[in-house]
């Protein structure tokens, strides 16, 4: 260490601010991207697991426990290495068939942990609103969608908040199937450069600005989404 030459000028030198640029990109696009598949998906689910019907709760249960007590690494193995070739080589050489299998493996799993929070918040609203949606005619359907699932989704802002921080943070194991996304990046710095301090200290950046505007942007949602009178601070 103590003759280590720091060069800081190799995360703005080609090729490897290409790569840390491209690699950025793409932690971006898995993250945004898996976490639309686990908001929707959550959602269904977790709405399954609140729901009065037993089958819909037991197939509920059956997702959340699968999805959510297998490790996430053997899941996107699972996904990448398994699942293709039972659908055929035309399957497995899809272009940029592991970004694709890290967005699933990665939305589907967090779904499970949002499903969960939804199923909180579903429980959390008070009988009243029920009888209150259907007293002026809503059907079940629409009880739902106006005013049960967008009350019980404000309730658990903050712990989904910490799910979509955590997904950018995830994404980093898409390293382990080839994604050469922020971390694998500057890995690949590092690797090429032997500069290993300077780009992980690219990457560790990388992942405090995007965490740091996630927590932003979804604090400024729960201060719009808020309710008055339901709770407070301090």
């Amino acid at each position: 260490m103590g003759n280590y030459v720091f060069r800081w000028d190799v995360l703005w030198t080609s090729p490897y601010k290409d790569w840390l640029v491209s690699g950025i990109g793409k932690t971006l696009v898995i993250g945004a991207s898996a976490w639309i598949i686990a908001l929707g998906v959550g959602i269904v689910v977790g709405m399954c697991r609140a729901a009065a019907s037993r089958p819909l709760r037991a197939l509920g249960t059956v997702y959340v426990e699968v999805f959510r007590n297998i490790p996430l690494l053997v899941q996107l193995f699972v996904w990448y290495y398994v699942v293709p070739p039972l659908f055929g080589t035309a399957f497995i050489r899809m272009p940029n068939l592991n970004l694709y299998v890290a967005i699933v493996g990665l939305g589907l799993y967090t779904a499970s942990r949002v499903a969960e929070h939804i199923r909180s918040g579903l429980n959390g609203v008070g009988k009243g609103q029920y009888w209150a949606g259907l007293s002026t005619g809503l059907t079940h359907f629409q009880l739902y969608r106006y005013v049960i699932v967008p009350h019980s989704i404000r309730l658990v802002i903050p712990p989904l908040t910490t799910e979509f921080l955590t997904i950018f943070k995830n994404s980093s194991l898409a390293l382990t199937i080839g994604v050469l996304e922020t971390t694998g990046a500057a890995n690949r710095i590092s690797s090429s450069t032997f500069q290993g301090i300077e780009a992980l200290t690219a990457a560790m950046l990388t992942y405090l600005v995007i965490g740091l505007t996630v927590v932003g942007i979804m604090s400024l949602i729960e201060r719009r989404t808020r309710i008055p009178g339901l709770y407070g601070r301090g």
